[in-house]
């Protein structure tokens, strides 16, 4: 029988032997496929991918990072994404670390398939350390009591055989299993082996979305699951458990399927509000300022809500004093606010960050009409 405080060197090889495309299974993963495809249109209906890249990872690496209670503000995170400062929140710094082991993680899998080696690199960016597989054992402990409910597998060879394990059945294409039903089964064993001291749930979360890419079901890292899984953490971690300790594959493969299904109508929704705003801001910018609007700089200010001089100027679209008139013109016709960050200003995009970072897909209007406001409707 299964012991949570001893190590599971048991752990069962992949592929799994329980039938793993049950009724129940397959008639979730009809509604997950239909809209993960919803959202990969989604995506290429903003002009500017950068608008996407940049922002929709800065949320999926708060709500991951919090989910190992490393926690942060959004007001935080973005700031520390524009600036990176030495003294920045260390939260902020977390989440910035992890998107940039997202970006490097699809950079990777440009050059080669998805391997155990590309979870090491993807590992050693968000922890900061230079880590491999471990050599030490861990447990996992609740929280609250201090009881350990889970004992990883131990002993370095042991887990570099699971590893090579976990990389044959990413790459084996005998088998008859859809991407989004092998990338489930694939996070599941991948957080049972947990190979590393640290970063494993953040790690493993990463690779989905590398997975997903690789396997062409996303053009972009625009699929958002550390949402859902925040939301509904406990039901995650159960139904982790319950494949450890009552092979129940089932439950984990419909709750994955509906954490796809629901992520991906939500950041959909998101992208149309995105998109109405880039149309309202190019409006808004073109007829209060001729001169000086262009595609160029409105993208800009939605490829991050906190934006300085230096960025309009590495961007090519102005010179450093021709860039410092164009962001206080924005200002003063309430595209922008000002804030001044030690010795530098920079300035913050404040209805799209609002719009990034709730609920609500409407924006009030810039022609500032009493109880007027544009966007996506729920």
């Amino acid at each position: 029988m299964f012991d949570p405080k001893l190590p599971y060197n048991e752990l069962p090889k992949l592929p799994p032997k329980a039938e793993i495309e049950t009724n129940k299974v397959l008639k979730r993963w009809g509604l997950a496929r239909s809209a993960l495809s919803e959202l990969r249109l989604a995506g290429q209906t903003i002009p500017d991918p950068g608008v996407l890249i940049t922002t929709i990872p800065l949320l999926e690496a708060k709500d991951s990072s919090e989910i190992e209670n490393i926690v942060t503000t959004n007001d935080a995170l973005f700031r520390e994404a524009a600036l990176e400062s030495e003294n920045g929140d260390p939260g902020a710094k977390e989440g910035v670390r992890y998107r940039r082991a997202l970006y490097g993680a699809l950079e990777l899998i440009k050059k080669r398939p998805l391997t155990s080696r590309t979870a090491i690199e993807i590992c050693r960016t968000i922890t900061g350390v230079d880590l491999d597989v471990r050599a030490i054992p861990v447990n996992l402990k609740n929280k609250h009591t201090g009881e350990i409910i889970y004992t990883p597998p131990q002993g370095e060879a042991v887990l570099r055989e699971l590893l090579s394990n976990w990389d044959a059945f990413v790459h084996d294409r005998s088998g008859d299993l859809d991407p989004l039903i092998k990338m489930a089964v694939l996070h599941y064993q991948f957080e049972a082996i947990h190979p590393f001291p640290d970063g494993n749930g953040r790690t493993g979360r990463i690779l989905n979305v590398a997975y997903l890419i690789q396997e062409g079901l996303l053009d972009l890292p625009t699929l958002y699951l550390s949402r859902y899984i925040l939301e509904t953490r406990a039901d995650y971690y159960r139904a982790l458990e319950r494949v450890t300790t009552h092979g129940d594959w089932e439950n984990w493969l419909i709750y994955m399927m509906t954490a796809v299904e629901t992520t991906s109508q939500w950041t959909a929704r998101k992208i149309g509000a995105m998109r109405e705003l880039l149309d309202e801001t190019n409006r808004h910018v073109k007829a209060a300022l001729p001169k000086i609007h262009s595609r160029e700089l409105v993208d800009l200010l939605l490829t991050q809500p906190y934006c300085r001089i230096a960025n309009v100027v590495e961007h090519g679209i102005a010179k450093r004093q021709a860039a410092s008139t164009y962001l206080q013109e924005l200002v003063r016709i309430g595209v922008l606010r000002d804030e001044k960050v030690g010795r530098e200003k920079i300035f913050l995009n404040k209805t799209y960050l609002d719009l990034l970072t709730t609920d609500a897909n409407t924006f009030p209007s810039y022609d500032r009409t009493p109880m007027q406001s544009r966007g996506v409707l729920e």
